[in-house]
């Protein structure tokens, strides 16, 4: 039997902030959600991953990587997301994104 979500957006980012970005208080965290939604995307376990995708849609994850700044994925985390959300096949995953170091 599927298990009913009763909570919002904004206390799951919260109480995931104190689990996953552990070194920033929660009101640090929540000043950039797609930073939590990315952390989340890389090392949530399956049931925070299953409540973000019900909570956010498909949508929000997208913009998550379409967005991700340089060091948000790990290499298997990236790969799996855009295979997942059909932003790229397998053989065609774009590479993560890398810091620009001045010249």
């Amino acid at each position: 039997m599927a298990k009913i979500i009763m909570m919002t957006q904004s206390d799951f980012l919260k109480k995931m902030a104190l689990k996953y970005i552990w070194w920033k208080s929660p009101e640090q965290s929540l000043q950039n959600e797609q930073k939590i939604i990315a952390k989340i995307m890389d090392i949530g376990d399956y049931e925070d991953v299953q409540i973000l995708i019900h909570l956010f849609g498909e949508q929000r994850l997208q913009d998550a990587l379409k967005n991700a700044e340089p060091g948000m994925f790990n290499e298997r985390s990236w790969a799996y997301w855009h295979y997942r959300l059909g932003l790229s096949h397998s053989e065609q995953i774009p590479p993560l994104p890398k810091r620009a170091f001045p010249a």
